[in-house]
């Protein structure tokens, strides 16, 4: 298992990381898993046994179930060695404060983790999604507490545009605030839209990245084949759309691209697809998460190889961002010396101006 730093902090996490949406039988999100105490277990095993030492919840995942079965399996000596990050920002009752990014409410909320995963501290505390009706400031600041009460060690954020991001960044530095260390974004195959400033940003930054989905719900596991009925169970054969599906032929051409390369070098279509983010820029950790502990297996032999040059060349082209306003400008008054790798730092990786 490879380990990073996670950003410009001290922190050192697994290339892999587990993640835990499937924990748990209640709430809205008990459809993508279901799992009891017994069979996270075995996967929680399964997965440090390989050497992944950071594991991923969040307090709204089955509404608190998934933060008490995680709680309950790290419970012990083995606790400390583990990463443990969580999530605030959703509702977690039917208040009118029960929601969001006030100072009230990410302390509560912190607090309720605490007691849900049975420990003192949450190594990673981040906030889930932006909270327009919040100033930066306010959230920030309880934040800041937290990390100074010895609740909380780091900070991140999850789903935030990079002119957001770069706000709260600028308001920790006039402050004096923690800084977040870390951002979890969508990124993938499918959807590299992150390379347009997020991965950017967080390389001028020093701002980890840790990738929810990055097999794309699923899609990029090479059981979704064109012209082949989705597979019982799967979560795009119902009405999940998470993530969205713009262009299906685009979508069955990358898969084609993705399942040929993956077969040329004697791996699954998931460990490719994993394979190939981990050897993005910025990219600190992929979280992944599993029913079945083959699934997850699949997974994470993900972290024993890398994608060669031809390999990666032939998934950028298949993949490759349509370019917006202004990089298709910049690409077309860039000078010839300029770099693959500086063109991609401009969000324009492989592709041409339409």
């Amino acid at each position: 298992m490879d380990y990073r730093q996670l950003g410009s902090s001290g922190l050192r996490v697994s290339s892999i990381t587990l993640g835990t949406m499937t924990f748990g039988d209640r709430g809205p999100d008990a459809p993508t898993g279901g799992l009891g105490v017994d069979e996270a277990r075995v996967l929680v095993d399964q997965a440090l046994e390989a050497g992944v030492n950071t594991i991923d919840t969040a307090d709204v995942y089955a509404a608190g179930r998934s933060e008490e079965i995680v709680g309950e399996v790290l419970e012990g000596p083995r606790r400390d060695e583990v990463v443990l990050a969580t999530k605030v920002r959703f509702p977690m009752g039917s208040g009118p404060n029960d929601a969001g990014l006030s100072r009230g409410y990410v302390i509560r909320a912190c607090e309720a983790s605490l007691r849900r995963l049975r420990t003192d501290y949450i190594d990673l505390y981040q906030v889930h999604e932006r909270d327009g009706m919040t100033p930066t400031e306010e959230t920030l600041d309880a934040l800041d507490t937290l990390v100074h009460e010895g609740k909380v060690r780091y900070i991140g954020c999850s789903n935030f545009s990079a002119w957001h991001l770069m706000g709260a960044l600028a308001v920790s530095d006039r402050l004096g605030l923690e800084r977040y260390v870390s951002q979890q974004i969508y990124y993938s195959l499918l959807h590299r839209e992150a390379e347009y400033e997020l991965v950017p940003l967080s390389i001028d930054h020093g701002i980890g990245v840790l990738v929810w989905s990055p097999l794309a719900g699923g899609l990029l596991s090479g059981k979704y084949r064109r012209g082949q009925a989705p597979p019982a169970g799967a979560r795009h054969a119902t009405e999940w759309k998470e993530p969205p599906i713009y262009d299906e032929k685009q979508m069955y051409d990358i898969v084609d691209v993705l399942v040929d390369v993956a077969e040329e070098h004697g791996h699954s279509p998931a460990q490719t697809a994993l394979a190939y983010l981990l050897g993005k820029p910025a990219v600190t950790s992929v979280i992944v998460g599993a029913r079945k502990p083959e699934q997850l297996a699949d997974n994470l032999g993900s972290s024993e190889w890398q994608l060669d040059p031809t390999a990666r060349a032939r998934l950028d082209e298949a993949s490759a961002l349509r370019l917006i306003y202004p990089y298709w400008h910049q690409a077309n008054t860039a000078s010839d010396r300029l770099s693959a790798g500086d063109r991609s730092l401009l969000g324009t990786g492989p592709s041409k101006p339409d």
